[in-house]
């Protein structure tokens, strides 16, 4: 077990960024004496010599994606290699256990996974086999520096689109879990109300061999920077001290811009080039049912927050979801058009529609239940269909105009009037080409990552 290639570690989607997923259980796993080898099926092809000799593969689910693409590669193993040990790791096997484990899992591990890893790892040296089930891990872990040696190279993963240039972009987390309970959201139901700041010195480590290797920007992935204000502001200023030519993107919630404001003039001195946001809808209605924590009349207040320290705001949603009317879906548009922020969203967002997977925490409230249909497993999300029947046809109609857009590499603007006239075409009311509040003020594109946010 201890002999190279034994534990194979495999990724298939993190956002198009270098796979986190398969560097830092890599490092916990080489500090315990393996010595794993890694498959990054998002950028190389499945490696039937890798997969032959692993007694134990470890398939990465931080996200939905990533999850349906991971069951396919397990499905490959189970048949190339029977005898191999599979483990799903990450916030989507826990919430998927009962699906996993009925005959393409041994184990899963979710939250805090490295811990848990590495023990199951040892059991299978020692006695053969681990222990089949699911593991919950909330204990605090001693990180270490994730190790990233021998992986593909920055520039096969996402960029920095800014000014004309891509910049390779490279992935870190200062934080795990979330103190946040909303309701849609697949942390909760592992992390229960949790946060774990990473060490600022094994963060900034991380960063440092990002940077030799060629990144020039950093997206800090956790799922929401601000949990730990002070903690980022730190690793925000030791960033921009060591690297001032080097910009950084992060996530934060309405509420903590607010809560927080005070603090973006500084981050935007200090390089931040985006801050995402998940906005989700403009409709209290909906913002209620996901019990998100902010308000409609909250989005503009921390639009303009960020926009006066230089930084651009790219808002995520949950466009569709049982409760949003096709009044609201035009208002969001509206919104997107009267506020100018058409370049900063990825056409994707306007096709979003909510995600029930089994263990979310939405299922534990009454609102859903009018609304919810049956597991669909290959899915791995519960099915829901609109009250209102147009919505699930314009959702389709939407789906359709952002993936040929995507395939087209369009200008996001050109997607917006498209989505946009969609929208109006379903409604019954005229639709025509107007000009939109975005253009005349964007001479060139924002900054923005080459690969969409997806889920």
């Amino acid at each position: 077990m201890r002999g190279p290639g034994a534990v194979l570690l495999v990724s298939c989607y993190e956002l198009g960024h270098q796979p986190l997923g398969i560097a830092w259980p890599r490092a916990f796993l080489e500090r315990a004496g393996y010595a794993p080898d890694y498959l990054d099926l998002a950028v190389d092809p499945f490696d039937e010599l890798k997969v032959g000799r692993a007694r134990f593969a470890g398939i990465a689910v931080p996200m939905h994606t990533a999850l349906r693409l991971g069951v396919r590669a397990a499905e490959r193993i189970r048949k190339l290699n029977p005898q191999c040990f599979i483990c799903f790791y990450g916030l989507y096997a826990l919430l998927n256990a009962d699906y996993l484990l009925a005959g393409i899992a041994d184990a899963v591990i979710g939250g805090e996974f490295e811990g848990p890893l590495v023990a199951l790892v040892e059991q299978v040296e020692r006695d053969g086999t681990g222990a089949a089930g699911r593991v919950p891990a909330l204990d605090r872990l001693a990180y270490p520096v994730p190790s990233r040696i021998g992986l593909p190279d920055l520039h096969r993963y996402v960029h920095l689109a800014r000014a004309g240039a891509d910049v390779p972009a490279g992935y870190v987390e200062a934080s795990r879990g979330c103190l946040h309970h909303c309701l849609h959201c697949p942390i909760p139901p592992v992390y229960g109300g949790r946060f774990f700041a990473v060490p600022r010195e094994v963060v900034l480590e991380d960063i440092r061999r990002l940077v030799a290797a060629g990144a020039g920007h950093i997206t800090f992935g956790d799922p929401d920077f601000l949990n730990g204000p002070a903690h980022a502001l730190k690793l925000a200023r030791a960033l921009h001290a060591e690297f001032p030519g080097v910009t950084y993107d992060f996530t934060a919630k309405i509420e903590h811009i607010l809560e927080h404001r005070g603090l973006f003039s500084e981050f935007g001195a200090l390089g931040c080039a985006f801050v995402v946001s998940a906005v989700e809808s403009l409709s209290d209605v909906v913002l209620g049912h996901l019990e998100k924590g902010h308000s409609r009349a909250d989005v503009p207040v921390a639009l303009e927050i960020v926009r006066r320290a230089g930084i651009a705001l790219r808002p995520s949603f949950v466009a569709f979801t049982p409760w949003t009317t096709l009044s609201d879906y035009l208002e969001l548009l509206e919104f997107v058009d009267a506020h100018a922020v058409i370049d900063d969203v990825d056409p994707v967002q306007y096709a979003i529609r909510l995600l029930i997977p089994p263990g979310s925490a939405l299922l534990s409230r009454a609102p859903i239940q009018a609304h919810i249909g049956p597991l669909d497993p290959a899915a791995l999300t519960y099915r829901w269909s609109h009250p209102d029947p147009r919505m699930d046809g314009l959702h389709a109609a939407v789906s359709q105009v952002v993936a040929d857009a995507a395939r087209a590499e369009e200008d996001p603007r050109t997607t917006f009037e498209t989505v946009r006239d969609t929208a109006l075409a379903a409604s019954g009311e005229p639709t025509h080409r107007r000009p939109t509040g975005a253009r005349e003020e964007l001479p060139s594109r924002s900054p923005r990552l080459t690969e969409p946010w997806f889920c």
